[in-house]
């Protein structure tokens, strides 16, 4: 019998593990199918971050880089190559021979770590122009009201030529919105001073959760997170999440930006002879809790539209119920591991996690899925055409590098070694809003006090009468009580004159001239 056609533009698939009722059947990732995106799910423990790991190990050997999140903190590993004195060493090698997996070796690939807040990697940073106003309303939470004055904000600083790189930026052309609410409502509509006071506040909470560290410069280069070591293997990007998933809406946000991103960017390229890029989102429920629908949207857009961009994205959560269905029927690369069915709720979700599968005649779906053992999955991967493959048990191969997390000395180490030492470590803090507007500020402050000294010494009659009177009530004045009634008269005379110019300056010719004054504090660009 002639061996199954292979797509003639793939170099190598990805080995995932044995098939088959007796695990005989070998099961592979066509990686000239791997940009069309795919999902790992199932319960907590049952073998999600070794599956992860043997992905990204997989693509990286064919010179795909990856990007993942490390949201256990284990999976530094992928650094440091498996050893024999491992514990698990004989259940490897064992497991190894019953799948057939004859090139099973230890091996450690080339990572790069990141981390948003700089201490277990380098700096990952973006600017607040970069993120918009849609998924920064997502991160803050704002209704629908609060998102429109977000974006009369984005707006105003397009147009005036105020650069919005980080939060103090931000804050600062909020300020300048609430001030001067009065003159944009005739051009952007109503702004609500209420509600500029509640997205101050909720950047103020932002802030408190270390987001000040996200936003700044040198912002990340997408470059930097689709390079290959020197033998040719694609690097893995691993972000140190286990810190960030105490902000859960900040971690899913800047993955969905990431994202975002890399579909503006990117060019197209049509069907690649394997990805450009492998993005693995972790604890994807966080995405599309609460979500709303535009962002939904948005996401079933990238997901849909950036395959032909060269990018893989693999959703990794708990239950497949967790991804909303038109973004789970974009997903052609299935490992199912199991689900409790404890409740009806349960049992609901497992029928409908078997019902996407094609189905398999020698087993049950539905009952395989619930009896899986702990690194044990049900699998379905694209064949040629893009077709699913039929539903197999599978057992998943052993990783080669190293099972757990390496030491805080080797992460170190690797960090000082990384071609990215030094490039963004040092935050850089040019001349963007902030400083302009208090620029601004500053200039009209002293326009201002020089006008002040202008008006005294300005020669209207008014003023010169109010002079003169002054200069006689301080000359040839005798302090004997008989001249008390003409000083008297004088100071009355003295205060007549002075309410005159207080509302001449109350008039018309007043208010322009305080207008002169301050009307460039905040003048556009």
């Amino acid at each position: 019998m002639a061996p199954p056609e292979r797509n003639p533009r793939v170099t190598k698939d990805i080995f995932i593990g044995g098939g088959g009722t007796d695990y005989a059947t070998q099961q592979f990732l066509n990686i000239g199918y791997a940009n069309r995106h795919g999902l790992i799910a199932g319960a907590t423990g049952t073998g999600k971050t070794v599956t992860l790991q043997i992905l990204a190990e997989g693509f990286a050997a064919e010179g795909v880089p990856v990007f993942l999140s490390d949201v256990k903190g284990d999976l530094s590993g992928l650094a440091k190559s498996g050893s024999a004195d491992h514990k698990l060493h004989g259940a490897f090698t064992s497991r190894a021979e019953t799948i057939g997996f004859s090139e099973f070796s230890y091996d450690a690939f080339p990572v790069t770590f990141w981390d948003l807040y700089g201490q277990q990697g380098h700096p990952v940073r973006t600017t607040v122009s970069e993120m918009g106003p849609l998924l920064l309303s997502q991160l803050l939470g704002l209704s629908e009201a609060q998102e429109g004055i977000l974006n009369i904000a984005f707006r105003v600083a397009d147009e005036d030529g105020l650069p919005l790189l980080d939060l103090k930026d931000l804050q600062a052309l909020l300020v300048w919105i609430g001030e001067n609410a009065k003159e944009l409502a005739l051009r952007y509509g109503n702004v609500s001073a209420s509600s500029v006071g509640t997205i101050q506040r909720r950047l103020l909470v932002l802030e408190n959760q270390g987001a000040a560290e996200l936003f700044g410069e040198p912002a990340l280069a997408l470059s930097d997170l689709m390079r290959r070591d020197a033998d040719g293997r694609g690097v893995i990007n691993i972000l140190a999440a286990d810190q960030l998933m105490g902000a859960p809406k900040l971690y899913a946000t800047f993955l969905l930006w990431l994202l975002s991103e890399l579909f503006e960017e990117l060019p197209e390229i049509g069907d690649p002879e394997k990805p450009k890029l492998v993005f693995f989102f972790d604890e994807a429920h966080l995405l599309f809790d609460d979500a709303p629908k535009a962002l939904v949207d948005k996401v079933e857009q990238v997901a849909r539209l950036i395959r032909s961009k060269g990018v893989g994205v693999y959703f990794i959560t708990q239950n497949p119920a967790d991804v909303p269905e038109d973004i789970l029927g974009q997903l052609g690369n299935r490992v199912q591991h199991a689900l409790r069915a404890f409740t009806a709720r349960d049992r609901r979700e497992l029928r409908m996690a078997a019902e996407t599968y094609r189905e398999n005649p020698r087993f049950d779906t539905e009952e395989a899925i619930r009896e899986v053992g702990v690194g044990e999955a049900v699998t379905s991967f694209l064949q040629k055409k893009g077709v699913p493959g039929i539903v197999e048990r599978t057992l998943i191969r052993p990783p080669s590098s190293q099972l757990g997390p390496i030491s805080a000395g080797e992460r170190a180490a690797l960090m000082a070694q990384s071609a990215m030492a030094g490039k963004y470590d040092q935050r850089l803090d040019r001349n963007s809003a902030f400083e302009i507007l208090r620029a601004r500020a500053e200039k009209a402050a002293i326009e201002a006090a020089k006008a002040e000294e202008e008006a005294e010494q300005t020669s209207t009659p008014a003023l010169r009468e109010f002079s003169n009177a002054r200069r006689y009530a301080g000359k040839g004045v005798s302090r004997s009580t008989s001249r008390a009634p003409r000083r008297k008269a004088q100071e009355g005379f003295g205060a007549a004159v002075a309410n005159v110019v207080i509302k001449e300056l109350k008039g018309t010719t007043g208010r322009r001239i305080v207008r002169g004054i301050l009307g460039g504090l905040f003048k556009g660009r």
